[in-house]
Protein backbone atom coordinates (compact mmCIF):
# COMPACT_ATOMS: atom_id res chain seq x y z
CA UNK A 1 0.00 0.00 0.00
CA UNK A 2 2.93 2.31 0.68
CA UNK A 3 4.26 1.70 -2.84
CA UNK A 4 0.77 2.27 -4.26
CA UNK A 5 0.54 5.59 -2.42
CA UNK A 6 3.99 6.49 -3.71
CA UNK A 7 2.84 5.71 -7.26
CA UNK A 8 0.11 8.35 -6.86
CA UNK A 9 2.99 10.87 -6.60
CA UNK A 10 1.65 12.99 -3.73
CA UNK A 11 4.68 15.27 -4.04
CA UNK A 12 3.32 16.40 -7.42
CA UNK A 13 -0.10 17.26 -6.03
CA UNK A 14 1.26 20.76 -5.46
CA UNK A 15 0.33 21.37 -9.12
CA UNK A 16 -3.31 21.12 -8.08
CA UNK A 17 -2.93 24.26 -5.96
CA UNK A 18 -3.74 26.11 -9.19
CA UNK A 19 -7.42 25.42 -8.46
CA UNK A 20 -7.17 28.01 -5.65
CA UNK A 21 -6.21 30.82 -8.07
CA UNK A 22 -9.83 31.75 -8.75
CA UNK A 23 -10.60 31.71 -5.02
CA UNK A 24 -7.76 34.09 -4.16
CA UNK A 25 -8.31 36.51 -7.04
CA UNK A 26 -12.08 36.58 -6.55
CA UNK A 27 -11.47 37.60 -2.91
CA UNK A 28 -13.40 34.54 -1.80
CA UNK A 29 -10.92 33.20 0.76
CA UNK A 30 -12.99 34.64 3.60
CA UNK A 31 -16.23 33.11 2.29
CA UNK A 32 -16.66 29.75 4.02
CA UNK A 33 -18.67 28.04 1.28
CA UNK A 34 -16.26 29.12 -1.46
CA UNK A 35 -13.28 28.00 0.59
CA UNK A 36 -14.80 24.56 1.26
CA UNK A 37 -15.75 24.07 -2.38
CA UNK A 38 -12.20 24.98 -3.46
CA UNK A 39 -10.73 22.49 -0.98
CA UNK A 40 -13.10 19.84 -2.38
CA UNK A 41 -11.97 20.73 -5.91
CA UNK A 42 -8.34 20.41 -4.84
CA UNK A 43 -9.01 16.97 -3.33
CA UNK A 44 -10.77 15.81 -6.51
CA UNK A 45 -7.83 16.81 -8.69
CA UNK A 46 -5.36 15.15 -6.31
CA UNK A 47 -7.25 11.85 -6.55
CA UNK A 48 -7.78 12.20 -10.31
CA UNK A 49 -4.16 13.11 -11.07
CA UNK A 50 -3.00 10.21 -8.88
CA UNK A 51 -5.10 7.79 -10.95
CA UNK A 52 -3.67 9.25 -14.17
CA UNK A 53 -0.12 8.89 -12.85
CA UNK A 54 -0.79 5.18 -12.33
CA UNK A 55 -1.91 4.84 -15.95
CA UNK A 56 1.10 6.81 -17.15
CA UNK A 57 3.52 4.63 -15.20
CA UNK A 58 1.98 1.45 -16.61
CA UNK A 59 2.21 2.73 -20.20
CA UNK A 60 5.76 4.11 -19.78
CA UNK A 61 7.12 1.26 -17.66
CA UNK A 62 9.80 0.20 -20.18
CA UNK A 63 10.99 3.76 -20.80
CA UNK A 64 11.05 4.44 -17.06
CA UNK A 65 13.30 1.43 -16.50
CA UNK A 66 15.92 3.10 -18.71
CA UNK A 67 15.77 6.35 -16.73
CA UNK A 68 18.29 6.83 -13.85
CA UNK A 69 15.61 8.08 -11.42
CA UNK A 70 12.28 6.89 -12.80
CA UNK A 71 13.45 3.26 -12.75
CA UNK A 72 13.01 3.45 -8.98
CA UNK A 73 9.27 4.11 -9.26
CA UNK A 74 7.27 1.22 -7.73
CA UNK A 75 5.69 0.08 -11.01
CA UNK A 76 8.95 0.28 -12.99
CA UNK A 77 10.76 -1.51 -10.15
CA UNK A 78 8.12 -4.24 -10.06
CA UNK A 79 6.90 -3.55 -6.53
CA UNK A 80 3.40 -2.74 -7.82
CA UNK A 81 2.03 -4.97 -10.59
CA UNK A 82 0.57 -3.47 -13.74
CA UNK A 83 -2.75 -5.22 -13.14
CA UNK A 84 -3.08 -3.81 -9.64
CA UNK A 85 -2.10 -0.34 -10.85
CA UNK A 86 -4.76 -0.37 -13.60
CA UNK A 87 -7.42 -1.63 -11.17
CA UNK A 88 -6.65 1.05 -8.61
CA UNK A 89 -6.44 3.72 -11.33
CA UNK A 90 -9.96 2.80 -12.44
CA UNK A 91 -11.27 2.94 -8.88
CA UNK A 92 -9.60 6.22 -8.02
CA UNK A 93 -10.54 7.79 -11.36
CA UNK A 94 -14.20 6.83 -11.02
CA UNK A 95 -14.33 8.16 -7.45
CA UNK A 96 -12.67 11.41 -8.49
CA UNK A 97 -15.05 12.04 -11.39
CA UNK A 98 -18.03 11.20 -9.20
CA UNK A 99 -16.80 13.78 -6.71
CA UNK A 100 -16.23 16.27 -9.53
CA UNK A 101 -19.79 16.04 -10.86
CA UNK A 102 -21.10 16.22 -7.30
CA UNK A 103 -19.47 19.65 -7.12
CA UNK A 104 -21.18 20.78 -10.32
CA UNK A 105 -21.68 19.75 -13.93
CA UNK A 106 -19.31 22.41 -15.23
CA UNK A 107 -16.55 21.37 -12.86
CA UNK A 108 -17.16 17.71 -13.67
CA UNK A 109 -16.95 18.41 -17.41
CA UNK A 110 -13.62 20.23 -17.08
CA UNK A 111 -12.25 17.45 -14.86
CA UNK A 112 -13.34 14.91 -17.51
CA UNK A 113 -11.66 16.93 -20.27
CA UNK A 114 -8.50 17.09 -18.17
CA UNK A 115 -8.55 13.30 -17.71
CA UNK A 116 -9.21 12.75 -21.42
CA UNK A 117 -6.34 15.01 -22.50
CA UNK A 118 -3.90 13.35 -20.09
CA UNK A 119 -4.87 9.89 -21.33
CA UNK A 120 -4.62 11.03 -24.97
CA UNK A 121 -1.21 12.52 -24.17
CA UNK A 122 -0.05 9.32 -22.48
CA UNK A 123 -1.01 7.06 -25.38
CA UNK A 124 -0.41 9.21 -28.47
CA UNK A 125 -0.12 12.99 -28.30
CA UNK A 126 3.17 13.00 -26.38
CA UNK A 127 4.83 12.00 -29.66
CA UNK A 128 3.86 15.25 -31.45
CA UNK A 129 6.56 17.91 -31.13
CA UNK A 130 5.56 21.21 -29.44
CA UNK A 131 1.98 19.99 -29.03
CA UNK A 132 3.24 17.72 -26.26
CA UNK A 133 4.42 20.74 -24.27
CA UNK A 134 1.18 22.63 -24.93
CA UNK A 135 -0.79 19.70 -23.54
CA UNK A 136 1.31 19.66 -20.38
CA UNK A 137 0.63 23.38 -19.97
CA UNK A 138 -3.09 22.92 -20.65
CA UNK A 139 -3.36 20.83 -17.49
CA UNK A 140 -2.54 23.88 -15.36
CA UNK A 141 -4.97 26.08 -17.28
CA UNK A 142 -7.78 23.54 -16.86
CA UNK A 143 -7.11 23.46 -13.12
CA UNK A 144 -7.56 27.24 -12.95
CA UNK A 145 -10.75 27.08 -15.02
CA UNK A 146 -12.07 24.24 -12.84
CA UNK A 147 -11.32 26.27 -9.72
CA UNK A 148 -13.43 29.13 -11.07
CA UNK A 149 -16.33 26.81 -11.93
CA UNK A 150 -16.17 25.21 -8.48
CA UNK A 151 -17.05 28.51 -6.83
CA UNK A 152 -19.06 29.95 -9.75
CA UNK A 153 -16.95 33.04 -10.37
CA UNK A 154 -15.99 34.47 -13.81
CA UNK A 155 -12.31 34.23 -14.65
CA UNK A 156 -10.29 37.16 -15.91
CA UNK A 157 -8.76 36.66 -19.35
CA UNK A 158 -5.53 37.94 -17.81
CA UNK A 159 -5.51 35.06 -15.34
CA UNK A 160 -5.84 32.55 -18.20
CA UNK A 161 -3.08 34.26 -20.20
CA UNK A 162 -0.64 34.44 -17.29
CA UNK A 163 -1.34 30.83 -16.31
CA UNK A 164 -0.84 29.62 -19.88
CA UNK A 165 2.49 31.40 -20.27
CA UNK A 166 3.77 30.33 -16.85
CA UNK A 167 2.80 26.73 -17.61
CA UNK A 168 4.66 26.79 -20.92
CA UNK A 169 7.67 28.26 -19.13
CA UNK A 170 7.71 25.34 -16.68
CA UNK A 171 7.01 22.71 -19.36
CA UNK A 172 9.80 23.87 -21.68
CA UNK A 173 12.18 23.91 -18.70
CA UNK A 174 11.20 20.32 -17.96
CA UNK A 175 11.94 19.26 -21.53
CA UNK A 176 15.32 21.01 -21.44
CA UNK A 177 16.28 19.23 -18.24
CA UNK A 178 15.43 15.85 -19.79
CA UNK A 179 17.62 16.51 -22.83
CA UNK A 180 20.59 17.81 -20.84
CA UNK A 181 20.48 15.21 -18.05
CA UNK A 182 19.94 12.17 -20.29
CA UNK A 183 22.17 13.40 -23.12
CA UNK A 184 22.46 10.75 -25.87
CA UNK A 185 20.02 8.44 -24.05
CA UNK A 186 17.24 11.05 -24.07
CA UNK A 187 15.39 9.64 -27.14
CA UNK A 188 15.49 6.15 -25.61
CA UNK A 189 13.58 7.38 -22.59
CA UNK A 190 11.23 9.72 -24.46
CA UNK A 191 11.34 9.46 -28.30
CA UNK A 192 9.92 12.97 -28.79
CA UNK A 193 13.11 14.40 -27.28
CA UNK A 194 14.83 13.52 -30.56
CA UNK A 195 12.83 16.42 -32.08
CA UNK A 196 14.18 18.96 -29.59
CA UNK A 197 17.56 20.44 -28.80
CA UNK A 198 18.79 22.46 -25.85
CA UNK A 199 19.27 25.46 -28.17
CA UNK A 200 15.72 25.27 -29.55
CA UNK A 201 14.25 24.96 -26.07
CA UNK A 202 16.35 27.91 -24.86
CA UNK A 203 14.81 30.03 -27.62
CA UNK A 204 11.30 28.96 -26.65
CA UNK A 205 12.02 29.54 -22.96
CA UNK A 206 13.27 33.05 -23.75
CA UNK A 207 10.02 33.87 -25.58
CA UNK A 208 7.69 32.60 -22.84
CA UNK A 209 9.84 34.08 -20.06
CA UNK A 210 9.57 37.59 -21.48
CA UNK A 211 5.91 37.08 -22.33
CA UNK A 212 5.09 35.84 -18.83
CA UNK A 213 6.69 38.80 -17.08
CA UNK A 214 5.17 41.36 -19.47
CA UNK A 215 1.71 39.77 -19.26
CA UNK A 216 1.80 39.79 -15.45
CA UNK A 217 2.93 43.40 -15.30
CA UNK A 218 0.18 44.46 -17.72
CA UNK A 219 -2.35 42.49 -15.67
CA UNK A 220 -1.48 44.33 -12.46
CA UNK A 221 -2.00 47.78 -14.01
CA UNK A 222 -4.86 47.05 -16.43
CA UNK A 223 -8.06 49.04 -16.03
CA UNK A 224 -10.02 45.83 -15.54
CA UNK A 225 -7.80 44.76 -12.63
CA UNK A 226 -7.75 48.17 -10.93
CA UNK A 227 -11.53 48.47 -11.28
CA UNK A 228 -12.14 44.95 -9.98
CA UNK A 229 -9.92 45.19 -6.90
CA UNK A 230 -10.11 48.92 -6.32
CA UNK A 231 -6.33 49.26 -6.13
CA UNK A 232 -3.33 49.55 -8.43
CA UNK A 233 -0.95 48.21 -5.80
CA UNK A 234 -0.69 44.73 -7.34
CA UNK A 235 2.21 46.17 -9.33
CA UNK A 236 4.17 45.99 -6.05
CA UNK A 237 4.18 42.18 -6.32
CA UNK A 238 6.21 42.15 -9.54
CA UNK A 239 9.63 42.00 -7.80
CA UNK A 240 8.67 38.62 -6.33
CA UNK A 241 7.57 37.38 -9.76
CA UNK A 242 10.77 38.59 -11.42
CA UNK A 243 12.96 37.04 -8.74
CA UNK A 244 11.04 33.75 -8.92
CA UNK A 245 11.38 33.56 -12.71
CA UNK A 246 15.08 34.42 -12.65
CA UNK A 247 15.74 32.00 -9.79
CA UNK A 248 13.98 29.24 -11.75
CA UNK A 249 16.12 30.00 -14.82
CA UNK A 250 19.23 29.92 -12.65
CA UNK A 251 18.30 26.48 -11.31
CA UNK A 252 17.53 25.17 -14.81
CA UNK A 253 20.64 26.51 -16.55
CA UNK A 254 23.27 26.56 -13.80
CA UNK A 255 22.20 23.72 -11.53
CA UNK A 256 20.78 21.35 -14.13
CA UNK A 257 17.38 21.17 -12.46
CA UNK A 258 13.88 21.53 -13.89
CA UNK A 259 12.84 17.91 -14.31
CA UNK A 260 10.62 18.10 -11.26
CA UNK A 261 9.33 21.67 -10.68
CA UNK A 262 7.50 20.66 -7.50
CA UNK A 263 10.74 19.34 -5.98
CA UNK A 264 12.53 22.55 -6.92
CA UNK A 265 9.90 24.58 -5.10
CA UNK A 266 10.04 22.37 -2.00
CA UNK A 267 13.83 22.08 -1.84
CA UNK A 268 15.08 25.46 -3.04
CA UNK A 269 14.50 27.86 -0.17
CA UNK A 270 14.99 31.13 -2.12
CA UNK A 271 12.45 30.05 -4.76
CA UNK A 272 9.99 28.84 -2.13
CA UNK A 273 10.45 32.11 -0.21
CA UNK A 274 9.72 34.17 -3.33
CA UNK A 275 6.49 32.25 -3.93
CA UNK A 276 5.37 32.53 -0.30
CA UNK A 277 6.14 36.25 -0.22
CA UNK A 278 4.26 36.78 -3.50
CA UNK A 279 1.20 34.99 -2.11
CA UNK A 280 1.41 36.99 1.12
CA UNK A 281 1.75 40.27 -0.78
CA UNK A 282 -1.25 39.47 -2.99
CA UNK A 283 -3.40 38.59 0.03
CA UNK A 284 -2.39 41.73 1.91
CA UNK A 285 -3.06 43.99 -1.09
CA UNK A 286 -6.40 42.42 -2.00
CA UNK A 287 -7.83 41.73 1.44
CA UNK A 288 -6.31 44.33 3.77
CA UNK A 289 -5.89 47.42 1.61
Amino acid sequence: MFDLLKSLRPAQWTKNLFVFAALVFSKGVLIRESLLRSVWAFAVFCLLSGALYLINDVVDVEEDRRHPKKRLRPIAAGRVSRGAAIAWAGAFGAAALAGAFALGWGFGLVASIYAGLVIAYTFALKHIVILDVFLIASGFVLRVIAGGLAIAVPLSSWLIICTSLLSLFIAFGKRRHEIVSLDADAPLHRPILNEYSAYLLDQMISVVTASTVIAYCLYTVSEETVRKFGTSNLILTTPFVLYGVFRYLYLVHQKGLGGSPEEMILRDKPLAAAIVLWIAAVIVILYFR
